[in-house]
């Protein structure tokens, strides 16, 4: 069970933050439930940029390889020669490259969303307490983690 600690000012939260992490707890036993955005909370609780970019690049890669196989695995099935043009061109299977670029990075972006956010849930999405308008701290045990 996590230890709360409530402030009415964010100055004061901020402090307490502060101070909570030069004490050495860890950034993964805090979290701040805050009424309205703080950027210093932000800045001081994220510590290193999120993994999500990784999902969309690897997403992203393997749409544009995906789709311009599909695409030329596809007319070599089925020939059509038209006009005299070769059987693989690049051009026209760009864009359908392009096309599964856009849905697969992004379905993966999705996918990794919610990996990293340990969602669905229930245990993240419910808290026992409402908070109102307060700043609070919660410190998780040692015990539980």
């Amino acid at each position: 069970m996590p230890r709360h600690l409530f402030f009415d000012t964010p100055e004061a939260f901020l402090q307490e933050l502060r101070a909570q992490l030069a004490a050495g707890v860890p950034r993964r036993r805090l979290q701040a439930h805050l009424p309205f955005h703080l950027h210093e909370a932000e800045a001081l609780l994220i510590g290193r940029p999120s993994r999500l970019r990784y999902f969309a690049m690897i997403g992203a890669l393997l749409g544009f390889g995906g789709g311009f196989l599909l695409a030329m695995l596809t007319s070599l099935d089925w020939p059509i020669i038209t006009g005299g043009k070769p059987i693989v061109s690049v051009p026209p299977f760009l864009l359908i490259g392009y096309l599964m670029t856009i849905l697969i990075g992004s379905l993966s972006s999705f996918i990794g969303f919610l990996w990293l956010a340990r969602l669905p849930s229930a245990k993240t999405l419910v808290t026992d307490r409402p908070f109102d308008s307060r700043f609070v701290l919660a410190i998780d045990d040692e015990d539980a983690s």
